[in-house]
């Protein structure tokens, strides 16, 4: 274990945490949008608060990062980290309000898939945070991440797949396609928040 002579800022682990949570919150009113007879005006909106939370504590890990003189582990690793984190909810925040801009009142079955894969993503993000502060156990995160980020690269080839078959008029296409490429990106960058976490990891070990 690395002996340390200097004090470091421990909060930068909490602020992690906080972030990730609010991922939890986002991807939970994402299943919320798909039930039926959801309020989809009333999630979009719960949705719009979380995406702000989630700005806050970014721009609060970033002035933390400017004010701190000793950070608990690289400053360009932590602001990979609370980027990437800010990355997740940008992208399932606009996947709702398109859904909303674009009147979709259905949604392909497919999206369930999308979204069972963002929330539990969000679920295993969320419980890996705290244990930035030890470095323990943390392999089997980024593992089940990355395998994941694999299985939705399947189905949003699949849902493609079916967009362009012929079942949906051009316009609608285009539309679903913008929501199923935003949930994508969320996939994404959660594999960008797992990938981040095993640098930090291996430069700590």
């Amino acid at each position: 274990m690395r002996l340390r002579l200097t004090p470091r800022d421990d909060s930068y682990f909490e602020m992690f945490a906080d972030s990730a949570n609010n991922l939890v919150i986002a991807a939970r009113l994402l299943v919320e949008l798909i039930s039926e007879g959801a309020d989809r005006d009333a999630i979009a909106e719960k949705m719009r608060a979380c995406e702000h939370a989630g700005d806050e504590r970014t721009h609060a890990i970033m002035r933390r990062l400017n004010e701190s003189f000793v950070t608990p582990f690289d400053r360009e690793d932590i602001y990979r980290l609370a980027s990437s984190l800010d990355d997740v909810m940008d992208s399932m925040e606009a996947a709702v309000d398109l859904v909303g801009l674009y009147s979709l009142d259905r949604l392909p079955k497919g999206i369930i898939d999308q979204i069972e894969v963002l929330e539990r993503a969000a679920e295993l993000t969320a419980e890996a945070m705290p244990r930035l502060r030890s470095m323990k156990d943390l392999t089997r995160y980024w593992i089940e991440i990355n395998q994941l980020e694999n299985q939705a690269d399947q189905i949003y080839r699949r849902l493609l797949a079916k967009l362009f078959s012929g079942d949906y008029d051009a316009l609608t296409v285009l539309k679903l396609k913008d929501v199923i490429e935003e949930l994508e990106a969320a996939a994404d960058a959660f594999e960008h928040v797992a990938n981040t976490v095993e640098s930090i990891a291996v430069k700590e070990s």
